[in-house]
């Protein structure tokens, strides 16, 4: 009596519904894939950007971009402020004036009118003549504010060619990996369907139609992660050039690697170049200026004052009119101010120091970042090199294992490893060429020639 457990191919109801079940999951990653890279076609009908593009898109529309021309024009302002206290001063006033004082009878037994009309216009004239260098100096500090600004806008330019380039290579590198998990995918089902073609011919067991699945289900998190580091990266690029709706680049990690320069020369050419050393010296020539408009202000002060009008007068029966006009110079000397000004000296002293201080910390901050920076890129070019030739060696190594494994010489376990190896070399191959590219753009930019010029 045959048992009814088992159908004429000696396999089980249980097993046979959990191979149907396997069935279904084997396809459910394919339409995962499928669905990932429509996902990621769609996108790509978006702006699509190369680096150059990129840099163009970010000169115009980054945010930090535009606050540093607003500051320009901030300085510019400040400028024409103090500018404006070495030219004239002109202003017209006018006057309708009443006035009704019953104290006057009192003089001459009343005979001085109790009410006084008043009516008039004039052109005051204000002019610095001598403000013991105070005006002066103000003017060129505002003057050095322009090249402040121009220092800012300088570094905040290189700062966004650095972060556009970096989260430009970050696309790329994404894509690469997310290209490596779907082909490692793609293996796997391979893979899967070979098991099965050979459990079908009677030549594998259960149990490797078994592991060829789960090892499909287990390769489906790496696509899914690293499709959403493609859309990651894509966010972060729309952030930095200030785009809204979705962006993609065109490009490739391969470079050809150049020569760099060494630490005494990169350092020397960072003195020199570096927005953020350029500006504190400005800086610093602004603290001295404002020390010298602080020590004028207990110092005499010479001023060319002067009206002209006309002015009507009615003094009770009597009226009269006509023009009015003064002219003088204005000698002010403040003996003694309860030593304010001296107070006031004594900070843009401090603030001076300070900044002389802040000076040499950057300039020994500058000195780390070079080191660094050629450190990282003499790494990154290092491990690129060790790394090319790997790639090659590991396809060759996974086609003679699954060469071998079809002809039953190798196992399982040595085709795994070497998809294993060639996965790995692909992921620090990318890996190493963006970190060689990043390495370049960080020199340049510590250097303070990014975006000016070739190493």
């Amino acid at each position: 009596m045959t048992d009814q457990r088992f159908d004429d191919t000696g396999k089980s109801g249980i097993y046979r519904a959990l191979e149907n079940k396997l069935r279904i999951f084997s396809v459910a990653p394919l339409l995962c894939v499928i669905w990932l890279l429509h996902g990621i076609s769609m996108a790509a009908e978006h702006r699509v950007l190369t680096l150059d593009q990129a840099l163009e898109v970010a000169a115009e529309r980054n945010r930090d971009i535009l606050k540093a021309k607003e500051f320009h024009n901030q300085v510019r302002g400040r400028y024409v402020e103090e500018r404006s206290a070495a030219l004239p001063h002109l202003t017209i006033t006018g006057q309708a004036v009443t006035q009704h004082d019953e104290s006057l009878n009192a003089y001459a037994d009343g005979f001085m009118p109790v009410r006084q009309d008043i009516y008039g216009a004039e052109l005051g004239l204000s002019q610095a003549l001598y403000t013991w260098g105070k005006v002066g100096a103000a003017i060129r500090a505002a003057e050095k504010g322009f090249a402040t600004a121009d220092e800012q806008f300088r570094r905040a330019r290189q700062d966004a060619w650095r972060d556009v380039s970096v989260a430009f290579y970050n696309i790329l590198l994404a894509r690469e990996q997310h290209a490596i998990a779907s082909q490692n995918l793609a293996q796997k089902v391979r893979h899967q369907d070979e098991a099965q073609r050979r459990y079908a011919a009677g030549v594998a067991t259960d149990y490797d139609v078994l592991a060829a699945d789960v090892a499909v289900q287990n390769a489906m998190p790496d696509v899914i992660r690293a499709g959403n580091s493609v859309r990651v990266a894509r966010d972060r690029l729309s952030f930095l050039l200030a785009l809204e709706g979705e962006v993609d680049v065109t490009g490739s990690l391969e470079t050809v690697l150049t020569t760099y320069p060494s630490y005494d020369k990169a350092l020397a050419v960072a003195r020199d170049k570096r927005p953020e050393l350029k500006e504190i010296k400005h800086r610093l020539a602004i603290a001295g200026e404002l020390v010298k408009v602080a020590d004028a202000d207990d110092k005499p002060r010479l001023d060319l004052t002067g009206k002209y009008g006309w002015r009507h007068l009615e003094v009770g029966d009597g009226s009269g009119s006509g023009q009015i006009w003064t002219v003088g110079l204005q000698l002010s000397f403040p003996l003694f101010d309860g030593l304010k000004t001296r107070g006031k000296v004594a900070q843009a002293e401090s603030e001076r120091r300070s900044m002389q201080i802040d000076e040499a910390k950057l300039l020994e901050s500058v000195a780390l970042e070079i080191r660094d920076a050629v450190n990282a890129v003499r790494e990154s070019e290092e491990i690129v090199k060790a790394l090319s030739g790997t790639v090659v060696q590991a396809e060759r190594l996974l086609q003679m294992a699954e060469k071998g494994f079809e002809l039953g010489v190798k196992i399982r376990l040595e085709v795994d490893d070497a998809e294993l190896n060639l996965r790995q070399a692909r992921g620090n191959l990318a890996r190493a060429r963006r970190d060689y590219l990043v390495a370049r753009v960080n020199l340049e930019r510590v250097m303070g020639v990014l975006g000016e010029g070739s190493l």
